[in-house]
């Protein structure tokens, strides 16, 4: 398969770290009160606002034709924040073919179990593919100043993500998916000598008795489509990697590389650092027309 242009993307931010409804925004994007009207609501109070949260969830939507299909691009840290915003966002749950999970941290998959409901419940039952690596499931810790460690909660298995309506895809390679709208890619590999990852996080040996380093957090994938006449999107969270290193061709499939003439649109990534660092050599820019 060849991954295939697409006409238009929208995407919705259903969690994220922060609200903000009072910052100027270009004409494509859509703030949060507005959002909140079009879904049903008729007077502002907190109630009706979203609850921001340490984490990341996307509904990533692309139109070719008649056709399109929608994507859960991470599911937030958290049951409670996918329910409350995507209620009051007017999320439309059923309309979600695909599920992918970028990594295994708390804060990108612990509402996933939830979204799968929510899933399956709008679309009569039907489980939908969810993309995962094998590599996700150690547990991981964070350092603490001093020295110590902070061991952050295992990811639902595929298992549990099975139990919810899940059809768990767990690969290390590339997938084209949904008609070929969507490429996610395989593992990473590093080419820069700059690309760190993060330091001191740690994850569980094999065997469960130890800890050992774990910086480059290598289960990290990326989402892309192709907006046709225009270039690619790229869809990051934490970003362990860099672009240089997500657009090697050693990451991408060659049936990636055949579709398209590698223009990069936009990259769209949640760890602010990253988004600074964008700034050079990639002169990055958020389109004001994806369609």
């Amino acid at each position: 398969m060849i991954l295939q242009p697409v006409d238009r993307l929208e995407f919705q931010v259903l969690i994220d770290n922060v609200t903000d409804s009072l910052s100027t925004a270009p004409p494509n994007v859509t703030l949060e009160w507005p959002a909140l009207m079009r879904a049903g609501m008729r007077q502002l109070s907190g109630k009706c606002q979203c609850c921001a949260n340490h984490g990341l969830a996307l509904v990533v939507r692309a139109f070719r034709g008649t056709q399109s299909h929608a994507i859960l691009f991470d599911a937030g840290p958290v049951d409670f924040a996918v329910e409350y915003n995507g209620t009051r966002l007017g999320i439309e749950f059923g309309s979600v073919d695909a599920a992918v999970l970028s990594h295994g941290h708390w804060d990108h998959a612990g509402g996933l179990p939830m979204a799968l409901e929510l899933i399956t419940k709008a679309n009569g039952g039907r489980p939908i593919p969810c993309y995962l690596h094998p590599g996700m499931f150690r547990q991981r810790a964070l350092p603490l100043p001093g020295g110590a460690l902070l061991p952050i909660r295992e990811i639902p298995s595929p298992d549990d993500l099975a139990a919810k309506g899940a059809v768990p895809v767990v690969t290390k390679e590339p997938q084209i998916l949904l008609d070929e709208m969507f490429f996610v890619s395989g593992e990473i590999p590093r080419v820069t000598s700059y690309e760190k990852g993060f330091p001191g996080h740690k994850r569980r040996s094999e065997d469960g008795t130890s800890w050992e380093d774990d910086p480059l957090i290598m289960d990290e994938r990326f989402l892309v489509a192709h907006v046709r006449g225009k270039g690619i999107v790229v869809f990051t969270a934490c970003s362990a990697h860099t672009p240089a290193s997500s657009m090697s061709s050693s990451t991408l499939s060659p049936a990636f590389h055949r579709s398209l003439s590698m223009r990069l649109l936009a990259v769209f990534t949640w760890r602010a650092a990253m988004r600074r660092s964008l700034r050079s050599p990639w002169q990055i820019s958020v389109p004001l027309d994806l369609g």
